[in-house]
């Protein structure tokens, strides 16, 4: 016991925490965005899957990770492009469309790997690069602090410093306050001279970039390859955390931290041969328990008023 209690207040354990949280945070911040803007992302898992694909295609083939990374954001807009265009455009139901593109990228995934490769199911026989790792001078170099937060790969500090820009679209740039106004009241927006559609287009393309900057953070940063399924249900935490973290920046990024540390516990557990149901589940397990909780607060604050 006293080995799995130093583990879990380790350096490493911090570090892998932040790591194991990036590919739910990039998405939890597209749910914000798309959110506020009254279109519900429910596509995300879908789109991180794709955009893992593009980018191990893009940079296996090329050779160089910079277009892997730009295959996988453009893969991400193109599949946004499709759920808003659905919604939007031929007005069918947005958390139908959602699910719908979750289904199609299960499969078309597997089948366009298998065009493009003649894998079955992972990239095996494709040779992908990963992005690189980034080591904080001087931070570096602290006990302790140096350890965690230094030498993580670069889309975990992209994935802090889209955060800074959420903050500030959705408080202080005029699309932001668009998209808040569209997502309060369409009718009233509309009234005022805001493209409702346009704006709600804009927002479902930023919700696919994020999606797209998690998805090749899963396969060139977390791994080197691509499998079938590999987002593992990522999409739908990162719902959850944006849902825990009642739509707010500052709460969304605490509930992908904690979505984060229950991945990383579920990893040292594995190592102290805890069983491997309760390794798979306790992710998931988490995120009932959040959303129990956050079903109970608010429904406190609903009966206070």
């Amino acid at each position: 016991m006293g080995n799995l209690f130093d583990t879990i207040f380790s350096a490493t354990f911090v570090f892998s925490s932040l790591r194991l949280m990036t590919s739910i945070l990039f998405p939890a911040l597209g749910a914000i965005v798309s959110n506020k803007a009254g279109v519900p992302n429910i596509g995300l898992e879908g789109i991180m899957l794709m955009s893992a694909l593009a980018a191990v295609i893009g940079s296996g083939l090329t050779g160089v990770v910079w277009i892997g990374l730009l295959s996988a954001i453009l893969m991400g807009l193109v599949m946004a492009f499709i759920l808003a265009y659905f919604t939007l455009q031929l007005e069918t139901n947005v958390i139908l469309g959602g699910i719908a593109l979750n289904l199609f990228a299960s499969g078309a995934s597997i089948f366009i790997l298998y065009l493009v490769t003649g894998d079955r199911g992972t990239s095996i026989s494709l040779p992908s690069g990963a992005l690189p790792n980034i080591h904080i001078p001087f931070i570096e170099n602290i006990p302790f602090l140096g350890a965690a937060i230094s030498g993580h790969n670069i889309l975990t500090y992209v994935a802090f410093l889209s955060v800074a820009f959420v903050a500030y679209l959705i408080k202080k740039m005029p699309l932001g306050m668009h998209i808040r106004a569209v997502g309060e009241n369409a009718s009233a927006a509309s009234s005022v001279g805001i493209n409702v559609k346009r704006t709600r287009y804009v927002a479902l393309l930023l919700s696919g970039v994020f999606c797209g900057l998690g998805g090749a953070f899963l396969s060139m940063g977390h791994v080197t390859w691509f499998s079938a399924e590999m987002t593992a249900g990522r999409g739908w935490v990162a719902l959850a955390a944006e849902a825990v973290g009642r739509g707010t920046v500052a709460g969304t990024v605490l509930s992908s931290i904690l979505f984060g540390v229950a991945s990383a516990l579920g990893n040292v557990l594995s190592l102290f041969q805890a069983p491997s149901e309760l390794v798979t589940t306790l992710p998931f397990v988490t995120t009932a328990i959040a959303l129990v909780v956050y079903g109970v607060l608010t429904k406190r604050r609903v009966k206070k008023r």
